[in-house]
């Protein structure tokens, strides 16, 4: 994202791609190959304007985001935890301890089957496993950290 000043020479007026608009305000902004007016670069989901909080946006899936937000969404990465594959805007996700996943990809690590929401499930050491196959006091005593215990809860991303 750009701040562009207008210069001393009339340039031709540019119009802004979120309100459609000519550009006549003394600052604009530059970004995804098209202008806007300040007021008009929001976040999709928080609508905060983002030449007012910083000077990078994001994009995906049509969405403008702002930084919170995007890796609210779709975590640092943009990534599923379990297979590293993208993870599409218009996508459910599963979410555990930060992590973020595709529903096929939240599994028990042990019997492989998919978790589904209401389930219980065991998060250990970033592995997930389910009520039935978790592992036993004397596994996690020697080599693993405390045992945390919860709901699947979908996760949509959407605002």
């Amino acid at each position: 994202m750009v701040n562009s000043q207008a210069s001393g020479a009339p340039a031709a007026p540019r119009s802004c791609a979120g309100c459609g608009g000519k550009i006549a305000d003394r600052f604009l902004l530059f970004s995804m190959e098209r202008y806007w007016h300040t007021r008009c670069l929001k976040c999709s989901c928080c609508q905060a304007q983002l030449g007012d909080i910083g000077t990078t946006c994001y994009s995906k899936g049509g969405m403008i985001l702002c930084r919170s937000d995007y890796i609210r969404l779709f975590g640092h990465s943009g990534a599923c935890s379990a297979c590293r594959q993208s993870i599409p805007a218009n996508e459910m996700v599963m979410r555990a301890q930060g992590n973020v996943y595709h529903l096929k990809c939240f599994s028990c690590a042990t019997c492989r089957n998919r978790l589904m929401p209401g389930d219980r499930f065991h998060y250990i050491n970033g592995t997930i496993f389910c009520e039935h196959d978790r592992p036993g006091t004397a596994l996690l005593n020697s080599h693993l950290a405390p045992l945390q215990s919860s709901s699947v809860i979908p996760d949509q991303k959407v605002c």
